[in-house]
């Protein structure tokens, strides 16, 4: 069985958006399915990650065309390729208005078309079964669905966020009618599909309202992160936070909290040590600087997925954080998975009844505590450092094999050929 996978996110890319369909694409021949993946060529990535390229099975068709994309017009994408990053992507005033009122339902819908009349030549000629679009950016779905009309070839489209409720659309300004074109081309998507797929239960939910068939598979882990290695854990109570830290992410109430307990206790200030692995917003520096705190911080910048690895787990606390939205309940971080497998306390800022909570419950990995639940964040810090303090805090956590990406892929594979049974 062969499977076209139309992703925009493919090695060199960094960042959380490649891991999913790389580690599925890894896996898949050894379930029978036969992976061929189209993607963009000589594109300017906001972050890059040249280690992933060799995660990319050797013998697979990986097909490639060029994309134009607005934003290349920009002076900054063109003199700064690596700076501006995408935690600030929706801090641009009038070019975040553009963004969204006239680039639906983003700035890839003009590699659609070019896309369609290639992809279309490469079916003319070979045998494909299953057609698989993965976004954001959901333009990949429009590819897919044109395609799956014209050639009547089964599509399962993966939704690895909301499309119409991504979590930094308000932020675009978005009027009526690009607001209604965004769902309605939802909508269509979801109604055609043969299968949708996604990574959370909350948004099957929410996906179900349209689709005749959901299914989730989540995110998960890969061999690299179970490096069986000594690990010699921060000296300081390190609180550590790895990856993409946008301002809907900014935990106001948890840096509060620790300004707090800085000017109370003289040991937990000269103790305390927050780390910033990745792309974080202005936003939330802003708060940091102003909480007093930046003598406490140390931000690392973007790092390879090695590395941010060892990051983890050196960590003696990791930090996660859900983006203070509607509809957050459902919002799964990549990086929650490979925090388990770090083996170490899982403080989360998020719902306390998202499907999150149930996963830290279910792992016994961590807490989840509200956005604003000040008190309760005070209590667990405290806890933490407490048992910092005594050389005993750690966590014993279980069940997280499940979670493995080849356990994954396996789910995956059985959805996949259901289509055709």
């Amino acid at each position: 069985m062969k499977v076209l996978i139309i992703t925009y996110y493919w090695p060199p890319a960094g960042g959380s958006g490649v891991q999913r369909w790389l580690k599925f694409v890894k896996y898949l021949q050894e379930f029978g399915i036969e992976p061929v993946v189209y993607t963009v060529d000589d594109v300017n990535y906001p972050k890059e990650d040249l280690s992933l390229i060799n995660e990319v099975p050797k013998n697979i068709e990986v097909l490639k065309q060029p994309i134009w994309e607005p934003t290349d017009l920009l002076f900054w994408k063109k003199k700064k390729p690596k700076k501006s990053g995408i935690s600030n992507v929706s801090n641009s005033g009038i070019l975040s208005f553009i963004r969204g009122n006239f680039f639906i339902p983003d700035p890839k819908v003009f590699w659609v078309k070019a896309s369609v009349k290639y992809l279309q030549k490469y079916l003319d000629s070979h045998k494909i079964d299953t057609i698989i679009s993965t976004g954001p950016p959901h333009s990949m779905h429009l590819i897919a669905q044109k395609l799956h009309r014209k050639n009547n070839i089964k599509w399962l489209a993966d939704f690895r966020d909301p499309w119409s409720d991504l979590y930094y659309n308000k932020d675009f300004k978005q009027l009526s009618f690009a607001k209604n074109r965004n769902r309605k081309l939802e909508e269509t998507v979801l109604k055609n599909a043969d299968c949708v797929l996604t990574v959370s239960n909350s948004l099957k939910i929410e996906f179900a309202k349209k689709a005749s068939r959901v299914e989730v598979v989540s995110n998960g882990f890969d061999d690299e992160v179970l490096t069986k290695s000594a690990i010699n854990l921060d000296a300081k109570f390190s609180i550590s936070y790895i990856g993409l830290l946008p301002k809907q992410s900014n935990p106001k109430v948890f840096f509060k909290v620790l300004s707090q307990l800085t000017l109370k206790n003289k040991d937990f200030k000269n103790d305390l040590k927050l780390n910033f692995i990745g792309d974080i917003s202005d936003e939330v520096k802003e708060v940091i600087s102003k909480n007093n705190l930046l003598d406490n911080s140390d931000f690392k910048g973007y790092v390879s997925h090695e590395t941010a690895i060892e990051y983890q787990k050196k960590a003696q606390v990791l930090l996660l954080l859900i983006p203070n939205v509607e509809k957050s309940k459902g919002i799964l971080t990549g990086k929650l998975f490979e925090y388990l497998t770090a083996k170490r306390p899982i403080l989360a800022i998020g719902p306390e009844d998202g499907d999150l909570s149930e996963i830290l419950k279910e792992t016994n990995a961590g807490v989840v505590i509200d956005f604003e639940n000040e008190e309760k964040i005070t209590l667990e810090i405290e806890r933490l450092y407490h048992q910092f303090k005594l050389g005993t805090l750690e966590v014993k956590s279980k069940g997280i094999e499940r979670y493995h990406r080849k356990e994954l892929t396996k789910e995956l594979a059985l959805i996949i050929k259901s289509l055709h049974s």
